[in-house]
């Protein structure tokens, strides 16, 4: 896109390979944003004012964008925040139910020298290793571009290079520092949409810069920590060094190296390795193959101008799995707010978050390539146009575009192969279909059921709308959770085992996860969405009009209440 007037600018605002063996194949408030400018939400007549015409009126990117001829007139891609707004006592989080303002400023520092950013030419591109295969050269390498991020924080605090500086870029693009330009009082969130990979992807592209920059190492390339892979499954050796400048105190100290990370999360935790790492390894099958039939059930539900911060429930199969139970096997359960990776404001405190991450974004890279019978692009001018601010390894802020980083290989970097087991690891086909009619004496009617406090394991029979295999879709519907809480369930189909410890079973079809997190609202409102094509032929189905569904609590079931259930037709995006 040419570059925009100045009128038109924020200034003042792989191969399949043998699965894994099977456990069953083995033996064994003060005043905020003073200096903002306020906006109406209505007209003078009483009406809503046209979301569209507010943002042209106050000149962001949107404005510029949306008189490109072609583009949708009504388009509204989420605008990068104005930094000059930015609330340094507006960090927030929850704790039982209540808003708790965070001792932390997490605003960057604000110059109204602003750029569109372009890619750079590059002729090698940076190769991001796998974490638990770094050398020993490598390490120190790391180390050293760590330690000099690091240092900026006492040399030199408000230059935006500073770890602690990249750390605040998380916490006020999750926490509530910044609002959604042109909507004051509406957060502006980047997790549980369509936005969380690409923000990310972002976000590490200019970290991983910053420390090669450092370091005068234009090759850099930040290391992934491999958890999808059993050899990479526990926190890689790199992180788990006192002495080092990539080492976090706020961590889980039951999950030093070699404790094994459970991607999913059960109550009490699996302690058997082998169904440790069988469940991981169906979670990921489950959340990039078997459980996605379309570009948004991966990368998350739309998010545009004006819209409130998605709930939980909206994230993409990968966001609301295995990047959440990461997130929380991590931070420290015995912290207030389970800091640091347990929490939005704070996980970008431990260097183990961007390596991490760093994996999520790769996951994104391997969905890209796996054939589907789906297209994996979001041809959308809202997803492509939403955009973001960052300041890039010279210190000059920039402002950048999701369509622009939807081909990691153009940003100048590739990862190094890692085998992935999880591709081969569909659960096996029951051989006997359940008898439901039997089954189904132990089940209630939906009516009978909803609205439903989760306090304990509910069985539910629920008609379909066609009879045995189809390609339908389970809906939990206005799911309201507290968002103060970690709260996990999941959900199984015909079950006749109830084993909710074994989540590598054909009766498995998902789960819900949510990490506290900062809303203006107490609670969060969503449906959850989980597909049944595939699960279907896992367990056989018989030539049934009806199923029994499960819904078991796993962590504060008692903070969620499901507003009913319904098995309606998938409707191709």
């Amino acid at each position: 896109m040419a570059s925009l007037p100045s009128s038109l600018t924020v200034l003042a605002t792989n191969p399949r390979i043998p699965p894994f063996p099977k456990p069953s194949q083995l033996a064994s408030s003060k005043a905020r944003r003073s200096h903002r400018f306020e906006v109406s939400c209505t007209s003078s007549g009483g009406g809503r004012v046209d979301r569209r015409n507010m943002l042209l009126g106050l000149g962001g990117l949107y404005g510029a964008s949306s008189l490109i001829p072609g583009r949708n007139a009504e388009a509204l891609p989420i605008s990068p925040p104005d930094l000059s707004t930015c609330d340094p006592e507006g960090a927030t989080t929850t704790k039982n139910g209540e808003v708790v303002h965070l001792d932390v400023n997490c605003c960057p520092p604000f110059t109204d020298v602003q750029n569109d950013y372009k890619l750079p030419a590059f002729t090698k591109p940076r190769i991001r290793p796998a974490a638990h295969r770094l050398t020993p050269a490598y390490i120190a390498k790391y180390e050293r571009a760590m330690a000099k991020m690091r240092e900026l924080d006492v040399t030199d605090p408000d230059d935006p290079r500073g770890f602690t500086q990249q750390a605040n870029v998380h916490c006020a693009y999750c926490n509530g520092p910044y609002d959604q330009v042109g909507f004051p009082g509406l957060d502006l969130q980047v997790h549980n949409s369509w936005t969380f990979f690409p923000f990310h992807r972002w976000y590490l592209y200019f970290y991983e810069r910053i420390l090669g920059e450092l370091i005068g190492d234009p090759t850099f390339g930040l290391p992934y920590w491999d958890w999808d892979n059993p050899k990479g499954m526990q926190l890689p050796q790199i992180f788990d060094n006192e002495s080092s400048s990539l080492y976090d105190v706020n961590r889980d100290p039951a999950h030093h190296n070699p404790a094994l990370v459970t991607l999913t999360l059960t109550n009490p935790p699996v302690t058997d390795p082998v169904q440790i790492i069988s469940n991981n390894l169906t979670q990921m099958y489950s959340e990039m193959i078997g459980s996605v039939s379309s570009a948004t059930d991966f990368m998350g539900q739309p998010y545009r101008a004006g819209d409130s911060p998605p709930a939980g429930a909206l994230a993409g199969t990968s966001e609301r799995g295995s990047h959440t139970g990461v997130h929380v096997w991590t931070g420290n359960p015995a912290n207030d707010f389970r800091e640091d990776m347990g929490n939005f404001y704070s996980a970008g405190r431990d260097p183990a978050f961007y390596s991490h991450h760093a994996n999520v974004d790769r996951m994104w890279s391997i969905w890209k390539s796996i054939p589907a019978d789906y297209s994996k692009d979001i041809d959308e001018e809202d997803f492509k146009n939403a955009s973001f601010m960052f300041y890039d390894e010279k210190k000059n802020l920039v402002r950048v575009k999701v369509g622009d980083c939807l081909d990691h290989t153009k940003m100048g970097y590739v990862y190094q192969h890692s085998d992935t087991p999880w591709m081969a690891y569909r659960p096996a086909q029951k051989e006997v279909p359940v008898n439901i009619r039997d089954l189904s004496k132990r089940a209630k009617t939906p009516n009978k059921v909803f609205p439903l406090k989760l306090t304990k394991t509910a069985r539910v029979l629920v008609p379909k709308p066609t009879k045995g295999k189809a390609d339908e879709v389970l809906v939990l519907e206005k799911i309201v959770s507290d968002n103060s809480k970690l709260v996990r369930f999941d959900v199984f189909v015909n079950d006749e085992d109830d084993k909710p410890e074994e989540l590598d079973r054909a009766e498995y079809a998902g789960g819900f996860t949510q990490l506290p997190h900062r809303v203006r609202a107490k609670e969060s409102l969503s449906d959850l969405r989980l597909n049944l094509k595939e699960l279907y032929e896992n367990i056989n189905i018989a030539d049934d009009d009806s199923i029994v569904v499960t819904i078991v609590p796993q962590i504060n079931g008692d903070a969620v209440t499901i507003g009913g259930i319904k098995i309606i037709p998938r409707v191709a995006a």
